[in-house]
C-alpha cells in the first residue's frame, strides 16, 4: 500500500513538472463578486479567510503572510477574505459554501471554537484543506495550536521544578479539563493535592465568587487555564479581590499572555509565570508590525500588549505551510457544492492534504519548526516568561527533545499544605433505575450504544452536569427497580442500598426518597427535588345530562329568593296600588262624574306585571303613582341585572360540560367511596410511610394494602398503568406530574400527604459529600435545577395534553355573587313602601279635614277598603269628581263608600 501511494504521488508530481496536464476550470458562480471570470492551475491558488475577530489586522497579516509565500512558490497564492459575526456558525456556514463554490483550494477558518466545530467536517468532507488555531485534543483540521496533553507536559515539567506539592488549579470550561487530565497521568500516584475550581461558574464574566473562595484557601499557589477573552478579565477581578500580591504564586496557561495589558501587575509583587510560542522581537513580527503602522521599542512590547496574538502568528504559518506544499503537490481546485446530495471533493484533496501532513518546515515561520504526528503539530519550542517590574522576561524553556530548560527558578514553594479531598480523575459507578422516565432511560437510536452513551433522563444529566462542575468521571450502571432498605437489627441492607454498602457502586440516582431508615445505612446529598405523596386516578369524568340543566347558572339558594323576590314585588304592587289614590282610575273616561273608580293592580294583574318585566316582555300596564313607579323601575333593574347574569352563565353551562369525578381526595379512598381500591409500590418510601404513620385515615389505608397484597406492585410504572376507573395509585407527586402530563387521562387527586426529598445516595461518611451538597447548592442558587426539571418535564415529550380548564360546580352564581342586586331592589321597594304609606296617611288627613269626619273613622274605613282584597271597584256617594278635570291627581273622597263585589 505503501509502495503504491509513493508512485501516485510521484506521478503527479511529474505530471505538474512536466505539464502532462493542465486542465482549466470555467466558474460561473460568483465570478462577478469577486472579479474573476476563469481560474486555473497555472494562473493562481485561490485560499478563503474568514475572521470573525481583528479582520483588519488579520488582513494585513494575511496578505504579507501570502507575499513573502508568493515569493518561494511558481503558481502565486490568492485570498479571498469574507468577515462573521463571532460565535455566527450559521452565517459562517452559508460563507463557507460560497468560498467553495467559487473553488479555493484551502480555508482558514475563524477562531471562534464553536465555529469551528461546524466548519470542520464540511471542508473534511469535500476534501478541502481547513485551517484554525485553537487548543484541542483532536481535529480533523490543521491544527498548529499546541495539543492539550504537550501544553500538560510542559506545566508538568514547570511545577515539578518549583515543588508544588499542593496548588489550585482554575479553568474557565470544561475544555481546559484536557490539560488537567493530561498531568494527573503524568502524576500517577505521586500527585500533589490539586484542588479544582471553574473560575467561570457563573458564565456571566463574574469570577469574583470563586476568586473569593480562593481568597480564603489556605493554598497560595495557583494554576490558571483559560482563554485569551476571559484572561485579561480574570486578571483584573483576582486584584480586585486582593489575591495578586507578594503572598501569590502564579502560572497563567494562556500562550496570549505577551498581548495583554501587564502594567498594572508588574508592581504587585506576585510572582507570575506564563508560556509564550514567539518572542515579540522575531523579525517576523517586526515586519507585521510595521506593516500594521505600529510603533514599537523591545520596552514597549515587555510591558505586554503585543498587537500579535498567538491565533495570527499561526494563520500566518498556516499559509506558509500551505505554499510550501504548493511546491511538489499541483492544486486542482473546482467550484464545490455544500449540498449533502452533492458527492464533489477538491480532486486529490485527501492526497494534498496526507502530504501536507508529511512536510517538516523550519524557515518562514513565526512559531518555529513545523512537522506533525499524526493531527499533532510538533517541533515548536515554549518560552517560560515571568513578570518582573520590568516588564516581561524569559526565564527558560521547553520543547518535546530537551523538554524544559529553567535558567534560574525564581519561585519558592511553601511548607503550607492544602489537603483537600479532589474529585479530580475519580472515577464513581452510579446507579440508575433503568427505565424509569423522567429520571432514566434507554436512548432511542438506530445505532447500538454502549457505555453511558445509551443513557438519557434527568438523573443522567443532573450526574452530568455535577461531573462537569466537579471533574469527576463516572460509569452508569442499571441497578433495578430495587432501591432498597436497611434493617438496622441485622445491620442488612437490600436493593441499590446494598449495592453501595458493600462497595460494588458509589452513588445511586433516581427517585429515592431520604427516609430516615436509609439514613442509618448510607448517607445522602441534600434534596435535590421536594415531593410529596398523592393520589393518581382518571381524571374526572363527563357528567351525565340532567333534565334541569337550565337552572345550573344559579345555586339554590338564588333560585329560592329570586322565586321570593317575585311574590314580595308582585304583592307590594298590589297594596301599594291600593293604597295609591292615583291608582284608582275612573273606568269610564266619557262620564266626568263617575260614581265609581277601578284599581288595575288586582293580584293577577300585579303577578302579571311582575313577570312581564322578569322575562323581558313587559305588559299594558302602566303604573301611576310615584311608589308603584319606584318599585317598577327597581324591580326592572333588578331584573336587568339578573338577566344577563343567567343569560352569560348559561352560555358557559351549555358550552363547557360539566365534569365529576369518583375521588376527590384520601377521605373518599379511606370511606371506600364508588368502590375505588388502591394501592403503592410493594417495597419503596410511600409504603414505610402508611406503615409509619399515626393518622388514623393512614392506619385504615396501611391495613387495607397489607389485606390486599394484590393491589401492590414492583415500579411506579406498573401501578400507572393499573390505574383505572376502579383503581387508584398512590406515588410521589413529582412523578404524578410528570405522568399527567403524557397520560391524559389521569390528574392528580388532592393535595401532598407528606413532604420530603429525592436525593443521591453515597456510602456512609463519604469523604465527598460536602462537594456534591455544595456543587448542589450552586446549582440551585443559579436555577439549573429548575431548568433540568423544565426540560424533562415540560419539554421533552411533554405538551400531548391540551390543558383545558374545566368548570366545576362552584362555578354557578351563588348569593355572595349577585348579594349586591337584591340590595337595590329591597332598599328601592322599601322607599317605595314608606313613599306609599306616607301618601295614603296625607290622603286620609285631607279626606278628614274635607268631609269635617274625624280621621280615626276615616282611617278605619279606608283600611277596611284596602284590606279588602275582593273589591277593586270604588264607588263614589258623592258625585263630585275630580276626575272631570285631571285624572291623575288625587283629591280628598266622599267619607262614606260602599263595597261593590
Amino acid at each position: 500500500m505503501f509502495l503504491k501511494s509513493n508512485i501516485f504521488l510521484l506521478f503527479l508530481i511529474m505530471s505538474h513538472k512536466f505539464n502532462f496536464c493542465s486542465p482549466q476550470y470555467e466558474i460561473s458562480i460568483n465570478s462577478k463578486e469577486y472579479g474573476i471570470d476563469k481560474y486555473s492551475q497555472t494562473d493562481t491558488i485561490p485560499i478563503g479567510l474568514i475572521t470573525d475577530q481583528f479582520s483588519k489586522a488579520m488582513g494585513t497579516i494575511f496578505e504579507h503572510a501570502i507575499n513573502v509565500a508568493n515569493a518561494e512558490i511558481k503558481v502565486p497564492l490568492r485570498v479571498i477574505k469574507e468577515e462573521v459575526a463571532y460565535g455566527d456558525s450559521f452565517q459562517a456556514y452559508g460563507t463557507l459554501c460560497k468560498l467553495l463554490q467559487y473553488g479555493v483550494a484551502g480555508i482558514f477558518g475563524p477562531s471562534s471554537r464553536h465555529t469551528a466545530k461546524h466548519l470542520t467536517p464540511i471542508c473534511d468532507a469535500k476534501d478541502v484543506p481547513y485551517f484554525f488555531s485553537e487548543m484541542t485534543e483532536t481535529s480533523e483540521a490543521f491544527n498548529l495550536y499546541p495539543n492539550p496533553l504537550d501544553f500538560s507536559k510542559a506545566l508538568f515539567l514547570l511545577l515539578t521544578a518549583y515543588e508544588w506539592s499542593s496548588f489550585i488549579f482554575l479553568y474557565e470550561s470544561v475544555e481546559y479539563l484536557n490539560i488537567l487530565n493530561g498531568l494527573m497521568s503524568l502524576y500517577g500516584n505521586n500527585s500533589p493535592t490539586i484542588t479544582v475550581l471553574r473560575y467561570d461558574m457563573e458564565m456571566n464574566n463574574n469570577y469574583k465568587s470563586v476568586l473569593r473562595r480562593v481568597r480564603k484557601s489556605e493554598d497560595n499557589r495557583i494554576v490558571v487555564v483559560g482563554s485569551t477573552d476571559t484572561m485579561p478579565e480574570f486578571l483584573k477581578q483576582a486584584q480586585q479581590v486582593g489575591i495578586i500580591n507578594e503572598d501569590y504564586m502564579y502560572i497563567i496557561g494562556n500562550l496570549d499572555f505577551h498581548s495583554f495589558d501587564l502594567e498594572e501587575y508588574k508592581y504587585s509583587e506576585a510572582n507570575i509565570t506564563s508560556f509564550r510560542m514567539f518572542s515579540p522581537d522575531n523579525y517576523i513580527v517586526k515586519e507585521i508590525l510595521d506593516k500594521m503602522g505600529h510603533k514599537y521599542t523591545s520596552e514597549i512590547l515587555r510591558n505586554g500588549s503585543c498587537p500579535i496574538t498567538l491565533n495570527m502568528a499561526l494563520s500566518y504559518d498556516s499559509v506558509q505551510l500551505f505554499a510550501e506544499t504548493t511546491k511538489y503537490l499541483p492544486v486542482r481546485n473546482a467550484p464545490l457544492n455544500c449540498s449533502d446530495r452533492s458527492e464533489s471533493v477538491l480532486d486529490h484533496g485527501s492526497t494534498f492534504k496526507n502530504y501536507m501532513r508529511t512536510l517538516h518546515m523550519q524557515e518562514r515561520t513565526i512559531t518555529g519548526e513545523i512537522y506533525f504526528e499524526g493531527n499533532v503539530r510538533k517541533g515548536y519550542s515554549l518560552d517560560i516568561i515571568e513578570l518582573h517590574p520590568s516588564g516581561i522576561v524569559k526565564i527558560g524553556t521547553w520543547n518535546d527533545i530537551s523538554n524544559l530548560t529553567i535558567l534560574r527558578v525564581s519561585q519558592t514553594s511553601s511548607g503550607v499544605d492544602n489537603r483537600d479531598n479532589s474529585l479530580v480523575n475519580k472515577t464513581f459507578i452510579v446507579l440508575l433505575n433503568v427505565p424509569n422516565e423522567p429520571y432514566a432511560s434507554l436512548k432511542e437510536s438506530f445505532v447500538k450504544l454502549e457505555g453511558n452513551s445509551q443513557y438519557e433522563g434527568y438523573g443522567v444529566d443532573l450526574i452530568e452536569t455535577l461531573a462537569e462542575k466537579l471533574g469527576f468521571n463516572f460509569i452508569f450502571k442499571d441497578g433495578g427497580s430495587d432501591y432498597g432498605s436497611y434493617n438496622s437489627t441485622t445491620n442488612t441492607s437490600t436493593g441499590m442500598l446494598k449495592e453501595i454498602r458493600e462497595g460494588r457502586a458509589h452513588l445511586a440516582i433516581t427517585d429515592l426518597t431520604i427516609t430516615a431508615a436509609r439514613q442509618q445505612g448510607v448517607d445522602f446529598s441534600i434534596p435535590f427535588m421536594n415531593l410529596g405523596i398523592a393520589i393518581i386516578h382518571l381524571k374526572p369524568q363527563k357528567a351525565a345530562q340532567a333534565f334541569f340543566t337550565f337552572m345550573d347558572p344559579f345555586s339554590r339558594e338564588v333560585w329560592w329568593l329570586l322565586g321570593l323576590s317575585f311574590l314580595l314585588v308582585s304583592f307590594s304592587f298590589f297594596i301599594l296600588g291600593r293604597l295609591s289614590p292615583s291608582e284608582w282610575d275612573n273606568p269610564h273616561p266619557c262620564i266626568e262624574e263617575p260614581t265609581e273608580l277601578v284599581n288595575q293592580f288586582t293580584i293577577g294583574n300585579s303577578l302579571w306585571f311582575t313577570t312581564g318585566a322578569l322575562l323581558q316582555q313587559g305588559s299594558e300596564m302602566e303604573p301611576k303613582a310615584i311608589s308603584t313607579r319606584t318599585v317598577a323601575s327597581i324591580w326592572w333593574f333588578f331584573t336587568l341585572l339578573m338577566v344577563s347574569s343567567y343569560t352569560a352563565n348559561l352560555a358557559s353551562f351549555l358550552t363547557i360540560e360539566k365534569t365529576t369525578s369518583l375521588i376527590d381526595s384520601i377521605d373518599d379512598l379511606v370511606e371506600n367511596k364508588h368502590g375505588v381500591v388502591y394501592g403503592a409500590k410493594k417495597d419503596g418510601s410511600t409504603r414505610e410511610f402508611f406503615e409509619k404513620s399515626e393518622d388514623p385515615r393512614h392506619k385504615i389505608m396501611n391495613k387495607f394494602m397489607n389485606d390486599h397484597p394484590e393491589y401492590l406492585t414492583n415500579d411506579n410504572t406498573a401501578g400507572i398503568k393499573r390505574v383505572d376507573k376502579g383503581y387508584a395509585f398512590l406515588m410521589e407527586s413529582t412523578s404524578i406530574e410528570y405522568n399527567t402530563m403524557r397520560l391524559c387521562n389521569l390528574s392528580k387527586i388532592g393535595d401532598t400527604l407528606d413532604e420530603k426529598g429525592y436525593g443521591i445516595a453515597m456510602i456512609k461518611n463519604w469523604p465527598y459529600r460536602d462537594k456534591f451538597n455544595n456543587a448542589l447548592l450552586q446549582l440551585q442558587e443559579q436555577g439549573a435545577l429548575e431548568k433540568l426539571k423544565n426540560k424533562w418535564w415540560k419539554e421533552m415529550g411533554a405538551g400531548i395534553c391540551t390543558s383545558s380548564q374545566q368548570r366545576s360546580e362552584d362555578t354557578e352564581l351563588k348569593m355572595k355573587n349577585l348579594i349586591g342586586i337584591y340590595i337595590v331592589l329591597i332598599v328601592g321597594s322599601g322607599l317605595a313602601f314608606i313613599y306609599g304609606i306616607i301618601s295614603w296617611i296625607c290622603y286620609i288627613l285631607r279626606k278628614s279635614k274635607n268631609d269635617g269626619v274625624p280621621v280615626k273613622k276615616v282611617l278605619i274605613e279606608e283600611l277596611k277598603f284596602a284590606l279588602d282584597f275582593n273589591s277593586h271597584t270604588r264607588i263614589l256617594k258623592n258625585t263630585i269628581s275630580i276626575y272631570s278635570h285631571k285624572r291623575n291627581d288625587s283629591f280628598p273622597f266622599a267619607s262614606e263608600t260602599e263595597i261593590k263585589q
